[in-house]
C-alpha cells in the first residue's frame, strides 16, 4: 500500500485537455492512484477511448467532450460531473496550443487563439470549478506551466507569454482561495516529447540544445509527470499552495553542463 495521504481513493478529478499527451499521462496516473477520472477535451470520440481506458483500471468515468474557449461547455462539464459524483475535489487543466514562428512574423489571429486556450482557458475552468470547491471548502488545481514560464524558448514567445500568466495567475488564485480549502498550484514540464513538440525536437537543432542544457541528457517521459501531480492532487498536499513544482531533469538550475 502507498502512503495514506497521497491515496485519491473517492475523490474525483477533471483533467480538461486529458485525451492526449500529458494530460493522458495524468488521467491514467490519477486513476491509477484510486481517483475517479473525467477525462476530456474537444473530441468526442477521444473523450469515449479514454473514458473507456479510465473504467478497464477500475475507476468511474464520464464521457463528456468539453471546449474551454466556451465557458457554457465548461459550467456542463461540471453538472454532469457533479450528477454522476457529487462533487469534483480535483482539476488539472492541460489544454494547450503553440506555434513556432518569428514573433515579427506572428499573426495577431495566433497570438489570440493561444491567449485564449492556455490562459484564458485555464481562468475559465479554475473560475467554474473553483467556485464549486471554494462553496464545499476543498479542492485541489493544478495547472499546466511550463519551463517557458520561466525562461525564454526561441520563436515561442506567444506561447511563453501564456505560460508565464498561467505561473502568476495560479499565485493569484491561491492566495485568494487559501482560506477556503482550495490548494492552486502548477507544474512546471521541462522538454517532454509528445506528438504536440516531436516535430521541433526529432534531429533538430533545438532538440540538440535542450539536450545540452539538460543535465539528465534526454527529455522527459509524460509518466514521470505523474508523481508530482498525485502528490498535488493528494491530500498530502495540504499546506502547499501557489508553488511552480518543476519536473525538467535539472534544465532550470542547468549552467554550465561539461
Amino acid at each position: 500500500m502507498g502512503h495514506p495521504l497521497l491515496d485519491l481513493t473517492n475523490k474525483t478529478a477533471v483533467v480538461i485537455g486529458g485525451t492526449s499527451g500529458i494530460g493522458l499521462a495524468l488521467a491514467r496516473g490519477l486513476a491509477q492512484a484510486g481517483a475517479n477520472v473525467v477525462a476530456t477535451g474537444r473530441r468526442e470520440e477521444l473523450v469515449k477511448k479514454v473514458a473507456a481506458e479510465i473504467v478497464a483500471l477500475g475507476r468511474r468515468s464520464l464521457a463528456q467532450a468539453c471546449d474551454v474557449t466556451d465557458n457554457t461547455s465548461v459550467e456542463r462539464l461540471l453538472q454532469s460531473a457533479c450528477k454522476e459524483f457529487r462533487s469534483v475535489q480535483i482539476l488539472v487543466n492541460c489544454a494547450g496550443r503553440t506555434k513556432k514562428m518569428p514573433t515579427l512574423d506572428f499573426p495577431e489571429s495566433e497570438w489570440n487563439a493561444i491567449i485564449e486556450t492556455n490562459l484564458t482557458g485555464t481562468l475559465r475552468a479554475c473560475r467554474v470549478f473553483g467556485r464549486h470547491m471554494v462553496q464545499q471548502g476543498y479542492g485541489r488545481i493544478v495547472n499546466i506551466a511550463s519551463i517557458s514560464s520561466l525562461v525564454s524558448l526561441y520563436q515561442v514567445a506567444a506561447y511563453s507569454a501564456s505560460k508565464a500568466a498561467v505561473a502568476s495567475l495560479t499565485k493569484s488564485l491561491a492566495i485568494e482561495w487559501a482560506p477556503s480549502g482550495v490548494c492552486v498550484n502548477a507544474l512546471v514540464p521541462g522538454v517532454f516529447r509528445t506528438d504536440l513538440n516531436a516535430g521541433l525536437l526529432d534531429g533538430t537543432d533545438r532538440g540538440k540544445e535542450f539536450l545540452l542544457r539538460t543535465p539528465m541528457r534526454r527529455f522527459g517521459k509524460v509518466e514521470e509527470l505523474v508523481g508530482a501531480t498525485v502528490f498535488l492532487a493528494s491530500d498530502a498536499a495540504s499546506y502547499v499552495t501557489g508553488h511552480l513544482l518543476v519536473v525538467d531533469g535539472g534544465m532550470l538550475c542547468s549552467g554550465v553542463n561539461q
